[in-house]
């Protein structure tokens, strides 16, 4: 894997000891922004497209998928299973910056397990605080990790993430030690960003979304890894097309696990 990670061109400095530490520290990171304004109008016209050609069907392949906790949300669209659906979605799952986060969360042996799309409806998007995970796992033992790409700037109004600094490193669930977890948490922190910044999540780390104020969607893709040993949310064996596996080096398609 670690020569696969070189092809896709992961460096043992393409994060760097700080970025490195600070994840360690506090279950998640910035990267900064990935997608510049072209990138970012492409795909948001893309997903638009997706959205009105799926209707009510959207975000269905979540369905089928025992491993997703909360597959439908009414305060949410979704779209699902976006490898298959256009190469422009190709660069959420083989950025080398968040190859590199997943590799030390996870240890060098990883997979995609979904790509998605959530947006959060106006006067929607509240989420209680979850980890990704069923059950609680010792420091180090991490199972899951997600990289959230934000479609539209993230702010307190419109119903970005909170996340609980550190959560990842005391091996508890939220819904076993907080008395309500859907209440507002003393030490978490609401992640404001510009769009087009990516944001790396230890998914063992208690986070949620907050609830969207004004009167547009909160628009992000969730590229969502799992260790080689775990099951897929999505598997992608099943899914995977001719086209997509036709277009993909054999390096991605490792990483997608086919």
């Amino acid at each position: 894997m670690e020569s696969l990670l070189e092809q896709m061109g992961v460096q043992q400095d393409t994060l760097s000891k700080e970025e490195k530490a600070f994840l360690d520290q506090n279950g998640y990171l910035n990267l900064g922004r990935l997608l510049d304004d072209d990138a970012l109008d492409s795909i948001n016209r893309h997903l638009q497209s997706l959205l009105q050609a799926e209707g009510e069907h959207a975000g269905s392949e979540l369905m089928d998928s025992p491993y997703i906790r909360h597959p439908k949300e009414e305060g949410a669209d979704r779209l699902a299973d976006l490898v298959n659906k256009g190469s422009v979605f190709d660069i959420f799952y083989t950025h080398p910056k968040v190859l590199a986060a997943m590799a030390h969360i996870l240890g060098p042996q990883f997979k995609l397990s979904s790509l998605n799309y959530r947006a959060a409806k106006p006067g929607k998007g509240l989420q209680k605080l979850h980890a990704d995970w069923h059950e609680a796992v010792s420091s180090g033992e991490y199972k899951v990790c997600n990289s959230i790409w934000l479609l539209d700037d993230f702010s307190r109004a419109n119903g970005a993430t909170r996340i609980v600094p550190g959560t990842q490193l005391q091996g508890d669930l939220p819904q076993d030690v907080l008395d309500d977890p859907w209440d507002p948490h003393p030490d978490e922190v609401v992640i404001e960003a510009p769009a087009g910044s990516v944001f790396i999540f230890n998914s063992h780390t208690w986070h949620g979304g907050t609830n969207n104020s004004t009167d547009r969607p909160r628009r992000a893709v969730h590229s969502y890894f799992c260790r080689a040993d775990q099951p897929q949310q999505v598997d992608q064996k099943r899914y995977i097309q001719a086209d997509t596996r036709n277009r993909l080096s054999p390096a991605a398609q490792q990483i997608l696990g086919v």
